[in-house]
């Protein structure tokens, strides 16, 4: 065991599928398919009915996690609307609600963020989704292209905030977001913190400017420390400081060999033909950091029967097995509740403070966390879970 010498604290964070569960891996969430209901290795054999999503939040809380992401996308159920009903169902968990620009008014946004802390308890954070596929993007009657919706995030993100502080109306028009005397009742006392993700070089800008949370898919430590270090400086030179997350599935289990056994399991039912269909469509897809995570793992794409689960790791105990049927967040920390300790204290280590972890079926998967992940954490000197963690962004 390391001599811990950096207390810095990691946040750990969960997932809410909202589209549904499954003890399989489910392509349907980021496969970027052209119908928002394609199937991967698994059915959906648990339907994302208030009182399992409800079951998710409390286990969550329970086990010490400190916010639920809930998603947005064409196969998602509302974010806005599932959060919200999980707020008399929770006491202490943040709700991580994912926002796109431009699919509703940045002055609508301030209200909705506004009444959701005031009915919560300062409860929300922020996830903003630019939106990497244009495709998605019609389906919601925007036609912009990518490099035009990272700027509108950007105009959508300055206005909010000023929203949430100014004390006065506020008449702007920008390139993209237009408001006359804008304004809302009651801000919030403490401010959302803001998450906000993106590979490409204006997303990077972005999230200098506007973001208190640089979130990143899982790739390989290094590749990591190096894009964190990047938007960092980005921010610096504009007198800001950010914070980093990382968003993985995890397998932890007592045991190394528990672990893999189940990794195993996830991908035995993976047809060769669909990862080469699901493969071709993400090496496809506009989203630099999809892009990323294509070159992280290349050889997912010669993925046969006889594939040894092993293999498909891009350095020890970071597995891409998700990855082959699953685009987006396609790594997953796997080995014993000590191994996927010392893994988020080495990712800690390259700059990255918030985990956003998922699992398959993520209910039963919470347990796991809270009962062995985070005491293995705080044995190793590592503050995790919740009540380590700032509720929210000072005003």
């Amino acid at each position: 065991m390391r001599n811990m010498v950096n207390s810095t604290p990691v946040s750990l964070h969960w997932f809410l599928p909202t589209y549904g569960d499954s003890t399989g891996i489910i392509d349907s969430a980021h496969s970027y398919s052209t119908t928002p209901d394609a199937r991967g290795a698994a059915e959906k054999v648990r339907r994302g009915t208030l009182s399992y999503l409800t079951q998710i939040a409390q286990a969550a809380e329970a086990n010490g996690l400190d916010s639920m992401l809930v998603p947005t996308g064409a196969w998602c159920q509302d974010p806005w609307v599932v959060a919200s009903a999980l707020i008399p169902a929770t006491t202490t968990l943040k709700l991580m609600v994912a926002v796109r620009p431009g699919v509703i008014s940045a002055t609508t946004t301030a209200q909705m963020s506004a009444a959701f802390q005031n009915l919560s308890g300062n409860r929300l954070a922020l996830n903003v989704v630019t939106g990497a596929e244009d495709g998605e993007q019609r389906a919601y009657g925007d036609f912009l292209n990518k490099h035009q919706r990272y700027q509108r995030s950007g105009e959508y993100l300055a206005l909010l905030r000023s929203l949430w502080t100014s004390e006065q109306p506020i008449t702007t028009r920008g390139d993209y977001v237009h408001v006359e005397r804008a304004a809302i009742d009651q801000q919030p006392a403490v401010l959302p913190p803001v998450y906000f993700s993106g590979a490409s070089d204006i997303a990077l800008e972005i999230a200098a400017q506007h973001a208190d949370v640089y979130l990143t898919w899982g790739e390989t430590s290094e590749r990591v420390s190096a894009l964190a270090a990047r938007v960092s400086e980005l921010a610096h030179h504009r007198g800001r400081d950010l914070q980093h997350a990382i968003r993985f599935h995890v397998i932890a289990r007592p045991t190394s060999e528990e672990a893999w056994a189940v990794a195993s399991r996830l991908i035995e039912n993976c047809d060769p033909e669909q990862v080469a269909r699901v493969q071709r469509g993400l090496r496809n897809a506009q989203s630099q950091g999809q892009q990323r995570m294509n070159e992280t793992y290349t050889e997912l794409a010669s993925f046969d029967a006889d594939t040894d689960v092993r293999a498909l790791q891009i350095q020890p105990g970071v597995w891409a097995g998700i990855g082959l049927v699953r685009g987006g967040a396609g790594t997953a920390l796997v080995g014993s509740y000590e191994e996927v300790a010392e893994l988020i204290e080495l990712y800690r280590d390259a700059g990255e403070e918030h985990f956003v972890l998922s699992g398959y079926p993520h209910l039963e998967e919470t347990f796991h966390i809270g009962e062995g992940v985070i005491p293995a954490l705080r044995r190793r000197g590592v503050r995790a879970g919740s009540g380590d963690t700032v509720a929210g962004v000072p005003r």
